[in-house]
């Protein structure tokens, strides 16, 4: 599977008008007209969404006109590329996911693992130690040193912390 440079820039463009998007939204909650003491905190964010969202509508619109042109047909990633890509990316996609729903500390030893193993090449129980040792570190230096508390998930409730 080949992916060319006109999908690269669509796709480029729609992404920024998602942050766009989802930063103007974001700040109505905030409020983003002027009271008394002048803006309100999601005026400025407000903003600066729409000149995002009005960014990537250049963008697109840019690309779109410009399809029919060789550059943007050429060649972006050839197939090998774009699975080596794909092998970073699902895991690290897959690595949000598990640190919302169980936290920070098991989806880094999982994600760590699962990288040590597969693409470090280091034996199981080595990729499983990896991952753990890591986490402990975490642990120590952000919520012993700094004592900043990391999303712990449901491991919280289950050790008892806090």
């Amino acid at each position: 599977m080949h992916i060319k440079r006109l999908h690269m820039e669509v796709i480029t463009a729609l992404c920024l008008g998602a942050v766009g998007v989802a930063g103007a939204t974001g700040s109505l909650e905030l409020g983003v007209s002027w009271g008394d003491s002048g803006p309100m905190p999601g005026y400025f964010p407000f903003y600066v969404g729409l000149i995002v969202i009005a960014a990537s509508i250049g963008c697109l619109v840019q690309a779109l006109v410009q399809a029919k042109s060789v550059e943007l047909h050429e060649t972006f990633l050839e197939s090998e590329q774009t699975k080596r890509l794909a092998s970073f990316f699902v895991p690290m996609a897959l690595f949000v996911v598990v640190t919302i729903f169980l936290g920070v500390y098991v989806g880094t030893t999982l994600y760590l693992f699962y990288v040590a193993w597969r693409h470090g090449k280091y034996k199981p129980y080595i990729a499983l130690l990896i991952g753990i040792a890591f986490s402990v570190a975490l642990y120590l230096v952000f919520e012993t040193a700094f004592q900043v508390p990391l999303l712990k998930g449901p491991i919280e409730d289950m050790l008892g912390i806090y």
